[in-house]
């Protein structure tokens, strides 16, 4: 009997949607609108978000120093009556010979970016206000239903791309020139001459073993994932669901909250895996009602409810739920179930019946 005149209620209420409502009905059972949902998928990007170029290490030139013996006085000959006539000479050697240096032009780069969809365009159904000229009593003439576009969204992913690669700029490196100084015979002797040996030194000189080299070190390219959601198909479209007549009144969801909290424990996830998610396997819309008792401020009551509906929401949604599906709502203390409302002396036990998380069946619009 409760069963019949609940439904009963409904078809009075939904006289709105008397000009689609189910066909062949059967007497007490109890029907929501549903629409169908749409069904999205992730695509994982991967985009090149700083190129590959190459480093260049430069290495000096190698020297060593050598010992060389050169003659700093010429043999020549003495006579013993008139002497010879010498002069000194200025002889000019390479100390060091010339090389080069190596300096390193760095690679430079630019800014850039790429342009990612994340979410394709969609769309979805929605109804026209009453037309003010409509002469009808019923509420659902005079309007249409119209296909509302939803934009495609972007995301702007800032990258770095190469302007001018490394190079090298070679510097010539002079040598340098040192000199000594020899005696030289102008004048030999006109009488008998004497044989005066030759004079050796030892120099020390730098020579060039290496020149100046380079190393080029490759720079791999950086990639960055982007995650994008891609339509797979439509929805938007209502049907009617068949529901148990209890699931369209408030049914309890005993979740045990720790106090001030609005994170799920694993208890409460078993609890929505088992009393939730079967219901919304059939692509209803459910409404789920947070409530508090009346301790605390009424706004910080409210925030703690919103959250908590919130939180068996996003639950949900990450068990593969269509937001569409959800509409959570905080009441805060506004909906006590009891005498306990402030300045009122109540048992923990009563201020418990407060403290509940609720659910029900609703039309979707």
């Amino acid at each position: 009997m409760k069963k019949l005149l609940l439904g009963a209620l409904i078809a009075t209420g939904m006289t709105a949607y008397a000009q689609d409502l189910p066909e062949n009905p059967e007497p007490g059972k109890c029907y929501v609108r549903c629409k169908t949902p749409e069904v999205w998928k992730n695509e994982d990007v991967t985009i090149e978000v700083a190129p590959a170029y190459k480093r260049i290490v430069t290495h000096p030139a190698e020297y060593k120093t050598v010992t060389e013996r050169v003659i700093v006085k010429e043999a020549g000959q003495r006579l013993e009556i008139v002497p010879a006539v010498w002069e000194n000479k200025v002889v000019t050697y390479t100390a060091k010979e010339d090389a080069s240096k190596l300096s390193v032009i760095k690679a430079t780069f630019k800014p850039d970016e790429e342009v990612i969809e994340t979410k394709a365009a969609s769309a979805v159904w929605e109804m026209s206000e009453k037309a003010p000229d409509c002469e009808s009593s019923d509420p659902n003439d005079c309007r249409y239903w119209c296909y509302k576009p939803i934009p495609a969204q972007f995301v702007t992913i800032p990258t770095t791309k190469l302007d001018n690669d490394a190079s090298t700029q070679k510097t010539p490196v002079p040598g340098f020139e040192k000199t000594y100084t020899k005696r030289v015979m102008v004048t030999p002797p006109t009488t008998r001459t004497i044989e005066i040996p030759a004079v050796y030194n030892e120099i020390k000189k730098t020579v060039l073993v290496k020149d100046a080299w380079q190393e080029e070190v490759t720079v791999d390219a950086k990639y960055q994932t982007v995650s994008k959601e891609v339509l797979v198909s439509k929805g938007g479209l209502t049907t009617w669901k068949e529901v148990e007549c209890e699931l369209l009144t408030y049914n309890p969801l005993p979740i045990n909250w720790n106090l001030g909290s609005a994170t799920l424990t694993s208890s409460a996830k078993k609890l929505i895996d088992s009393r939730l998610l079967p219901v919304l396997k059939d692509g209803v819309q459910v409404e789920l009602a947070s409530h508090t008792d009346s301790r605390g401020s009424r706004e910080s009551n409210q925030d703690l409810s919103d959250r908590r509906a919130q939180a068996v929401a996003n639950y949900l949604i990450s068990k593969g739920v269509n937001p569409s599906q959800l509409v959570a709502k905080g009441y805060g203390e506004s909906r006590l179930k009891n005498r306990c409302s402030d300045g009122v002396t109540c048992t923990e036990a009563e201020h418990r019946v407060n403290r509940r998380t609720e659910f029900r069946v609703i039309n979707q619009k």
